[in-house]
């Protein structure tokens, strides 16, 4: 079932990200009479993902480039962004990477890159648009965390302790913005099967981009707290933080 848009922010929606299955799939659930930016790089090589939020009922799709690694370049593209099209009503941040945890051990490099960019350029581009947003007085953020951040894994450590640093930082940013008209939807999803997970088994309790984006949208419109995805992992890992150590570092992806 797809949801509607009409109780989320007004005013332009904002993917950075413009590739991500995820991020496409909850913009194409606000698209309907709004203008759409589809930040990313290489964002004149994004036809398609214009053409599915055309079709989605967009009255306007943009691309802008975006290179999330480039934090340099952060507040020059928002504020590009804001002052091309004004209001700004729901930004997704849906841009990451997994990584390769087994090379990450060994190779140091590649373990800064990936903590760069799920946590490093998601705390760069979160303070930019929230100085944007608060300014305007209104707005929605969509950050992706993961349970890989609520209690990190051995099997994969390195994005799981990214997303648990983001994780904080976005709490700690949802309350910095109580009652500035602004709010941050903090979205942890489950195992999700889509282009970033194409070759590993599934885990228990998996969901799609498709129910994901439902979630988000209804987080959106209810202005929620943090939302599980499914509903069921949330109960299930508020028990697995009393799980002993000797087992869980024995625990799976």
């Amino acid at each position: 079932m797809k949801i509607g848009s009409d109780k989320t922010a007004p005013g332009a929606v904002v993917l950075l990200g413009g590739r991500s299955e995820i991020g496409l799939e909850v913009a194409k659930r606000l698209a309907p009479g709004r203008t759409v930016v589809l930040a990313a790089r290489r964002s004149g090589d994004l036809a398609s993902q214009v053409a599915e939020i055309k079709a989605a009922g967009a009255s306007e799709v943009h691309t802008v480039e975006f290179d999330a690694d480039d934090v340099e370049s952060h507040a020059q593209v928002l504020d590009e962004i804001a002052a091309s099209f004004r209001r700004l009503g729901v930004v997704i941040l849906a841009f990451g990477v997994l990584g390769d945890q087994s090379r990450a051990e060994h190779d140091a490099a590649h373990a800064v890159s990936v903590v760069h960019t799920d946590y490093v350029a998601q705390l760069s581009v979160l303070t930019h648009l929230a100085v944007h947003l608060r300014a305007q007085g209104s707005g929605q953020i969509v950050v992706f965390s993961s349970v890989a951040g609520t209690r990190v894994r051995r099997a994969n450590y390195v994005y799981g302790s990214a997303k648990a640093g983001l994780d904080g930082f976005a709490s700690g940013l949802s309350d910095a913005l109580h009652g500035s008209g602004v709010h941050l939807l903090l979205v942890r999803p489950g195992f999700v099967i889509g282009r970033m997970t194409e070759g590993m088994k599934p885990a228990p309790f998996s969901s799609t981009p498709d129910q994901v984006a439902d979630a988000v949208v209804r987080g959106l419109a209810n202005r929620s707290g943090p939302v599980w995805v499914p509903k069921t992992l949330r109960p299930l890992f508020f028990t697995m933080r009393f799980v002993p150590r000797f087992v869980w570092r024995k625990m799976p992806r």
